[in-house]
């Protein structure tokens, strides 16, 4: 059983769902309808080397997790797993007499804190990620080692790029010698014919040295910033393969609203860290946001970036005043929730 179809002609599945932003009430005429379930896999290929945790389709929006697997994440207090305890009523496609075992009593605890607001966080660090693409774009021309060598000839160091052009020097007719004890610097000679190898071959990542007669003199010191050339390279990796995978519609409507930050990571980031201050105070996870207008104002762009960042950070300091005061269970009872897995499986299993 590897594909959704094996799965939905098995009759294994006990509850399937609409989940994701339908389910929060944030979703628009662009969302795609996500759909999450939790299927018992059977006892032959339980009990064999053939066990399946989860099945998924290419994009990760419809998703079953074998039941073992689904425990264990509401265990650890997962957000996106704990939300299935209690989707909206409109929102559940299937759900088999032996779901309503697991309760939400069993599972939610003083995990939450960390757990919600910990994934809230790295929605801001999305967020702040995208800022900075925005802001600072990276030139699609890539810079080379020669981009990141500067000279020194008795006055103040400038680029390389700019002392040949400035001394009317070709490239090709330098060569380069390392100075012992002084990293990353190089004296520069000059001269044509003299089977100098230049300063750098062509896609080199680093300065190419040269063979040079003991009584030649440098005309320069050289010195190759290696650090910089090192984060260039990263940053350029990193920012043409955003490039290459961004979904060009939430990124041009990020851009549009001039916010110049991801609205969605950053809707989320409220969404859960709100979700974390509800399971504190009240002791319940409310899936269908009342919040909604507010989540739906960050995804807009209606709020600058250091202003939610801000609000952020007082929410964070919120949940630990709150959590520390709060009566749920500091941790789920393993004892009980292994009972529980056991029951289930064996009622399915006797059917």
């Amino acid at each position: 059983m590897k594909t959704i179809a094996d799965l939905k002609a098995s009759g294994c599945i006990i509850f399937e769902c609409i989940s994701g932003s339908k389910a929060y009430g944030l979703d628009t005429a662009t969302s795609d309808t996500d759909i999450r379930g939790v299927f018992i896999l059977p006892k032959k290929l339980f009990y064999s080397m053939e066990y399946v945790e989860q099945i998924n389709d290419a994009t990760n929006d419809v998703v079953y997790y074998e039941l073992r697997k689904f425990i264990t994440l509401l265990s650890k207090n997962n957000p996106n797993i704990l939300e299935l305890l209690n989707v909206p009523e409109d929102c559940i496609l299937l759900k088999d007499p032996l779901f309503d075992r697991i309760k939400m009593d069993y599972f939610l605890s003083k995990l939450c804190k960390n757990s919600f607001a910990n994934y809230a966080y790295t929605q801001i660090k999305k967020a702040r990620g995208l800022h900075k693409k925005i802001v600072n774009p990276i030139a699609k021309e890539r810079k080379t080692v020669l981009d990141f060598c500067y000279v020194r000839d008795a006055k103040p160091s400038i680029s390389l790029n700019e002392y040949l052009e400035e001394n009317r020097l070709l490239e090709t007719h330098c060569g380069l010698v390392k100075i012992p004890h002084m990293k990353d610097c190089y004296n520069l000679f000059y001269g044509e014919g003299k089977g100098y190898q230049g300063i750098v071959r062509t896609n080199a990542n680093e300065v190419c040295l040269s063979s040079v007669e003991k009584n030649e003199m440098p005309i320069a010191l050289l010195y190759f910033h290696v650090d910089g050339y090192s984060t260039y390279c990263k940053k350029y990796k990193e920012y043409w393969d955003w490039v290459a995978k961004r979904n060009e519609a939430r990124y041009e409507n990020n851009v549009a609203h001039g916010k110049n930050y991801d609205t969605k990571n950053m809707m989320h980031t409220f969404r859960l860290l709100h979700m974390a201050k509800e399971i504190a105070q009240d002791g319940m996870i409310n899936v269908r946001r009342p919040d909604r207008e507010f989540l739906l104002g960050i995804k807009q762009g209606v709020f600058e970036y250091d202003d939610l960042v801000a609000k952020a950070e007082v929410l964070k300091e919120e949940l630990d005043v709150l959590y520390n005061t709060s009566s749920l269970l500091e941790k789920p009872d393993v004892a009980q929730v292994n009972e529980l897995l056991v029951t289930i499986r064996n009622e399915f299993y006797k059917r």
